[in-house]
């Protein structure tokens, strides 16, 4: 059994007992979360899709804490006038583990 959700903007992928990594969310490490923008809920031949969400689904899960993704380097440049900006970035995601995935 998976169910596809939505979280900041993007669709993840959930099976119970999985670890995924998700956009930033406002939470600690060890809260319980209710995400409830399910998409599709997947049970062997029973697929229940959503116009956009199923109705009462949720997935639960456990926030497990934060971690940074990858540097990324921004480099700016204007050829002949003596201008360069270099900067970096590193996007902040949330690990989750999935514990339950409730149907509508």
């Amino acid at each position: 059994m998976y169910a596809v959700f939505e979280s900041g903007g993007r669709q993840y992928k959930a099976i119970q007992g999985q670890a995924i990594t998700v956009e930033q969310l406002p939470h600690e490490a060890g809260e319980k979360v209710e995400l409830d923008r399910v998409l599709l809920i997947a049970d062997g031949d029973d697929v229940q899709v959503g116009q956009p969400v199923v109705k009462g689904a949720k997935v639960k899960a456990t926030i497990l804490g934060e971690e940074q993704g990858p540097k990324i380097r921004i480099f700016k440049m204007r050829p002949r006038k003596r201008y360069r900006r270099r900067k970096g970035h590193r996007q902040t995601y949330t690990r989750l583990v999935i514990d339950e995935i409730v149907k509508g």
